[in-house]
């Protein structure tokens, strides 16, 4: 073992803490030890210089990782593919002849009023699997008793799960934002700001210059702007109420839907989030008045980008399938946070499995981990993108290709 003498640091740093000098430059190179991907042959005792060091305690790294995405899974079922998915129109009213009585009049009641149904029917299905060879007798060796042995397959074990966790949040958020391109690229050729495509700061530019008040900001000072995220946070939490009442209006089939506060999600962009819970509630007494909705978070869309910028975290770039059946590429920055119904988007038919082949002449074991789901988008039911945006461009679209 490398042992090393502190007397001279240790007492540099006790007149640090001490307030007796400055804080100084440490060199902290011989202090921490960073580790070693194989240790090297030195590795000898202080005593008579031939022994060799013992491993005295073995850490496996097993920790689980949960995953952070919102959840959007539904039930699993062992038969069948399809899913089929049953909406009613709204029925529309007639005279009530018990109030318009004509003397002579016949009144049939054997008229047949055929209810406006509509099912949708959603087949396709994603797949993959992790394989993962196992070993016991080669492995032994390496391990004082069965117990570390044991915590070594399960730290592999749960390395598989976080993985198969990773890949089903990154699958979830890809559902999400390929319904946020949906719904801006339905709003490509509208206004800067539509009903279900929201462009929040060219709204609060409109209101501040209506208004013959000069607070415009742009969209990299726009999350720095007390003023404007008071402006969003109202905006976000209006559509809360507005999807509450029956509306054609927030859904791109132009259905007839409603969405209870127990059936809204609303997803947010993190910076956002923590924007708003700073800037607003952190210096008003009753924050309740000023905070928002129950929602989650997303530290982004897409991807983190090389340093989390905001242009990378809130951004998409995504191919997706167009309103007329081909692809069209939808590329936005900007996207603040998301708001839909339980019904949009979700992930069905979810089945994770194992299995296992054993190679007895090579001594090991094989389990493919496998996964496979359905992801899916319902255009008829509430979904309403919230995002910033300097004007005057609009979302941008690739067209079809």
């Amino acid at each position: 073992m490398k042992v090393t003498q502190l007397k001279d640091i240790i007492n540099s740093v006790t007149t640090e803490i001490l307030g007796k000098d400055n804080v100084l430059n440490e060199d902290l190179t011989n202090i921490t030890d960073i580790g070693k991907e194989i240790i090297d042959t030195d590795n000898i005792d202080n005593y008579v210089k031939k022994l060799v060091n013992h491993i005295g305690s073995v850490l496996f790294v097993n920790r689980l990782y949960n995953g952070s995405v919102p959840s959007v899974l539904m039930d699993s079922w062992e038969f069948g593919s399809i899913l089929e998915k049953i909406t009613a129109d709204l029925p529309e009213a007639n005279e009530n002849d018990s109030w318009n009585l004509q003397d002579g009049q016949s009144y049939d009641q054997d008229v047949f009023y055929q209810p406006k149904v509509e099912a949708k029917f959603y087949n396709s299905k994603v797949t993959f699997d992790i394989p993962l060879s196992f070993t016991e007798e080669q492995v032994k060796e390496s391990f004082d008793n069965v117990n570390q042995l044991n915590g070594f397959v399960s730290m592999l074990q749960t390395s598989v799960q976080n993985s198969m966790t990773v890949k089903l949040d990154a699958l979830i958020m890809r559902t999400i934002n390929n319904m946020t391109a949906q719904t801006l690229n339905a709003s490509a050729d509208k206004q800067v700001s539509t009903v279900t495509a929201v462009n929040l700061l060219a709204d609060y530019n409109a209101m501040v210059n209506a208004n013959g008040v000069d607070k415009a900001v742009s969209a990299k000072d726009a999350l720095q702007s007390p003023e404007f995220i008071k402006f969003a946070s109202m905006r976000i939490a209006l559509y809360q109420d507005r999807m509450s009442k029956m509306s054609t209006l927030f859904n791109l089939g132009g259905k007839e839907r409603f969405t209870p506060s127990d059936n809204l999600h609303l997803v947010l962009l993190s910076d956002f989030a923590k924007a708003s819970d700073i800037y607003l509630e952190s210096n008003t007494y009753h924050n309740e008045l000023v905070s928002l909705p129950n929602y989650e978070t997303v530290p982004y869309w897409q991807g983190s980008g090389k340093g989390y910028a905001f242009d990378d975290i809130s951004k998409i770039d995504v191919k997706t399938e167009g309103a007329d059946t081909k692809p069209a590429t939808v590329t936005q920055s900007g996207i603040l946070g998301v708001m839909f119904d339980t019904n949009a988007l979700g992930v069905s038919n979810l089945n994770q499995r194992v299995t296992t082949n054993y190679n007895a002449r090579a001594e090991f074991f094989t389990n493919w981990y496998k996964f496979d789901a359905g992801y899916y988008n319902d255009l008829n039911e509430n979904y309403v993108v919230f995002f910033i945006q300097d004007e005057p461009a609009t979302p941008s679209t690739g067209g079809t290709q």
